[in-house]
């Protein structure tokens, strides 16, 4: 059944004031204004029994803000692995009094397009856009004319709009002094390397990863003992990377896997061929899927910070820095058992 909307007018009417009167009530302004406790207490009660229910967006829109945010991403919303980007961006923006609305692409940049003429046309404060994987992108442009920060992803044009990332260089370089340091001299690598020039193209994370490794191992005066470039990061390609190292003769030593699911993949390999983790080889990676741990041994990994990350698009976008910047958010490492000292 439909009903109408009731009105500010509606509840003046009823309670036997202006509507003025019953505004500056609903806004907490009477005793400022000195109407009498009785009108105010008459006035809620009215407003409570008739169901009222301020027209926020209408008030919002005399402050100059609809406080509201769109969060537009390509499938971070339905992924499982990214949820905690939305998670985090939702709970930043609840304290700092502002709503999120959600909108996915997936992919579709006609619909982005869409997406963000609709985000504007409901007035939204800001935009933030996600992306699953870390990349670069393209600005929206002059298609948005409110404040926009890129989640997980670069500017194609540098300096045009704030970013926050992973730090996968800090990450990639505290995995090779990870490995230095318990004593491993031969670390091969699964995913990428062993030269800079060696990474699957478009791949951001890999790119960084690779670097913080090659330069975690400089400073300790060592380089990889090989890499297995993967074009895809899935378990299978870390089963057949693995076989090919022990198709080379490698029967111990030390594993950087470029992602957790590469990790997986060199696991059943290691199993398959009678080696064990850490006994013959320490792995160490990236991302903490949500199965690295019930792994077992359980697999040493640096963690992809999701929620952080959607806490401090949402600070940048509400504070932006006096420049456009890219920031960094560290990667926790989740050390657990496939990581032992050298034998």
């Amino acid at each position: 059944m439909n009903r109408r909307r009731v009105t500010l007018a509606d509840v003046a009417r009823a309670a036997g004031v202006s509507r003025t009167t019953a505004s500056l009530v609903l806004s907490d302004r009477g005793d400022e204004l000195r109407i009498s406790p009785a009108s105010q207490q008459r006035v809620r009660q009215v407003a409570t029994e008739l169901g009222y229910r301020p027209n926020l967006l209408s008030a919002n829109l005399r402050r100059g803000s609809s406080q509201a945010i769109a969060f537009i991403s390509d499938t971070v919303a339905t992924s499982q692995l990214a949820g905690d980007m939305i998670k985090g961006a939702l709970e930043q923006a609840h304290l700092h009094g502002y709503m999120l609305i959600i909108g996915e692409t997936e992919g579709d940049l006609d619909e982005e397009a869409r997406l963000i003429d609709t985000m504007l046309d409901r007035q939204v404060d800001g935009i933030v856009l996600a992306s699953m994987f870390t990349r670069e992108r393209t600005v929206p442009g002059a298609r948005a004319h409110v404040p926009v920060v890129l989640l997980n992803a670069l500017p194609d044009a540098a300096g045009s709009v704030a970013a926050v990332i992973p730090d996968e260089y800090a990450a990639g370089r505290d995995a090779a002094r990870l490995l230095v340091e318990a004593g491993h001299d031969r670390i091969h690598l699964i995913g990428a390397g062993p030269t800079l020039h060696d990474v699957p193209p478009e791949t951001i994370a890999g790119r960084e990863r690779l670097a913080g490794i090659l330069d975690g191992l400089a400073e300790a005066g060592r380089e990889p003992a090989g890499g297995e470039v993967c074009g895809v990061w899935l378990p299978e390609d870390g089963r057949r990377a693995m076989e090919r190292l022990l198709g080379a003769g490698e029967r111990g030593g030390a594993i950087i896997t470029f992602n957790d699911r590469l990790a997986f993949g060199a696991y059943q390999a290691l199993h398959e061929a009678g080696l064990r983790v850490p006994e013959h080889f320490s792995i160490v990676s990236f991302d903490d899927h949500q199965l690295a741990g019930w792994l077992r041994p359980g697999l040493t990994t640096f963690a992809l910070p999701h929620r952080d990350l959607g806490r401090r698009a949402v600070d940048l976008l509400l504070t932006p820095p006096p420049e456009p910047t890219v920031e960094r958010i560290a990667m926790p490492l989740r050390m657990r058992e496939s990581l032992a000292p050298a034998g």
